[in-house]
């Protein structure tokens, strides 16, 4: 099958408007024209793809897929324009990445300062992403890298263990809490709590134990880092969940205990995934070598 990329433009803009008429006028193509390219889209199918009906169009199942991948192809596209006028622009290297929280929001704005110092003409689009979305991103290439914590689905990428981190518990030093070695993340679940917004790997994977558990949090505030969570949870606002990275860099300032969890969950493995590390340009490994480093690790050898 080959497909022209107008065709493809076409079609996602017709399912999107619903309406074959209103597609063919953002295309700026006659009705019968965008009726002929899409008939033209169904007979290499050999399915048909949209249901036609009296207020305009929808898709069948068919069509359905065909939209995802569709979608798929015109964002590599837009993906290859980009990254040509950058290359035409001097730049020798783009690495794209999807990271969970504690990566977006932790660890890597200290990490990747030095990278960028030393390598002037690479650039980092860091997204951050569930851990989920993470894996399939890297899967179908959106992603070059991905960067996952705890028990995750890794799809047959290749993974490479890169240090290991563990969520603790943080309240004020005045809290009862302070004076306890350890507690079961079920029995802080009367307290009020400082959370991540909701949107974050952290926060999702909380709310889904909490479901298990059949109590939610009491969530007092949502916040878009761990040191503004430290901050807050250090006026004494709550208590929170927090990578202990984050809860040891800010305990002294602001006055925190860090109290362990008994959960299974609370120690997380940190992983990079890729699709195949041989294949990867070597801006992306060193990227990768860095991380390592960082931790006093050695990226394996490819």
């Amino acid at each position: 099958m080959h497909f022209d990329l107008k065709d493809l433009k076409l079609f996602v803009c017709a399912a999107d408007e619903g309406s074959l008429t209103r597609a063919a006028e953002r295309q700026h193509l006659s009705l019968a024209a965008a009726s002929t390219r899409v008939k033209s889209l169904e007979a290499q199918s050999g399915q048909a793809l949209l249901y036609r009906e009296a207020r305009g169009v929808r898709l069948t199942p068919p069509g359905e897929a065909f939209l995802h991948h569709a979608r798929g192809v015109l964002r590599q596209v837009d993906q290859l324009r980009f990254d040509l006028q950058e290359y035409s622009g001097g730049l020798r290297g783009h690495v794209r990445v999807y990271a969970n929280t504690t990566a977006v929001t932790d660890f890597l704005p200290e990490i990747l300062p030095g990278f960028l110092s030393n390598n002037p003409r690479v650039n980092v689009d860091l997204q951050e992403k569930p851990n989920t979305e993470i894996a399939r991103g890297v899967l179908d290439g959106r992603a070059d890298i991905g960067i996952v914590a705890g028990a995750v689905d890794m799809l047959n990428l290749q993974a490479i263990h890169f240090s290991t981190d563990r969520l603790v518990l943080v309240a004020p030093r005045s809290h009862p809490f302070a004076g306890r070695k350890s507690i079961a993340f079920a029995d802080t679940l009367d307290e009020d709590a400082i959370g991540m917004n909701q949107h974050s790997t952290l926060q999702t994977f909380l709310a889904q134990v909490t479901e298990k558990l059949g109590k939610p949090l009491k969530l007092r505030i949502q916040l878009s880092s761990f040191d503004a969570m430290c901050r807050m949870i250090g006026a004494g606002v709550g208590v929170g969940i927090v990578p202990e990275s984050a809860a040891r860099r800010n305990q002294e300032v602001m006055g925190l205990a860090l109290i362990e969890l008994t959960d299974a969950w609370c120690i997380r493995e940190r992983y990079i995934l890729v699709r195949d590390q041989n294949k990867l340009p070597p801006y992306a490994q060193s990227l990768i070598d860095t991380l390592c480093a960082h931790y006093g690790q050695s990226a394996p050898k490819v």
